[in-house]
């Protein structure tokens, strides 16, 4: 399945409370940023490895769906996307404070290797269902993000338009739409679980490397 995928779509800043700890201001539009493919990995209970010699590492639990078919003006987000998975964005957080700080893109801070991080894949519930499902994300047994599409700024009707006027979207694209507050950092044998609605869909342990 990860080698179907064409594009990696991700919203930034779009729960309040997580803009509100990061200490960034809430976006007036969408916040899209992209990750290349090859920072694609699976929560199927394997080592997912990172560099330990780039600063700290922080998770942040997402929803992600996939898109099944060329976009078109009006097209309901039911008949676009045909599965979803919880995806864990990870980011060098130290590395993107430095480009923040320098007014320069954030890919190398969101797009290293094994930083897009996406469980088993599940049949989409479609936009009505979806407002009753929480997802969430264990770090060592304890729960630390739980979120719901419902409390997202841009809802995803919007992020799909949204995306589709300006970046386009077709069949095999993906879209990261944010995730809510309770990031934390990332340490060497760390054990991450992804549930949505209390059901594991996938998990991964982080090995640090030099």
């Amino acid at each position: 399945m990860l080698e179907s995928i064409k594009n990696i779509i991700c919203v930034g800043r779009n729960y309040v409370e997580h803009a509100h700890e990061l200490n960034n201001a809430v976006p007036q539009d969408p916040l899209l940023f992209t990750k290349p493919t090859h920072s694609l990995a699976e929560a199927n209970g394997s080592e997912i490895i990172f560099p330990a010699d780039r600063g700290q590492i922080q998770y942040e639990a997402e929803l992600v769906f996939h898109i099944n078919r060329r976009y078109e003006p009006g097209i309901k987000v039911d008949d676009l996307i045909d599965q979803m998975a919880i995806g864990i964005d990870f980011t060098l957080r130290d590395v993107q404070t430095e480009l923040k700080g320098k007014g320069y893109p954030w890919v190398l801070a969101k797009g290293f290797m094994n930083s897009a991080v996406i469980t088993s894949w599940q049949p989409f519930v479609g936009l009505k269902a979806l407002m009753e499902l929480d997802f969430s994300l264990e770090k060592n047994g304890q729960e630390v993000q739980r979120g719901n599409m419902k409390n997202v700024i841009f809802d995803l009707p919007t992020i799909v338009d949204y995306t589709a006027r300006h970046l386009g979207l077709d069949r095999g694209d993906i879209i990261f739409t944010g995730t809510p507050a309770g990031v934390g950092p990332v340490l060497d044998g760390d054990h991450f679980v992804c549930k949505l609605a209390d059901k594991e869909l996938g998990n991964c342990i982080i090995k640090l490397s030099k």
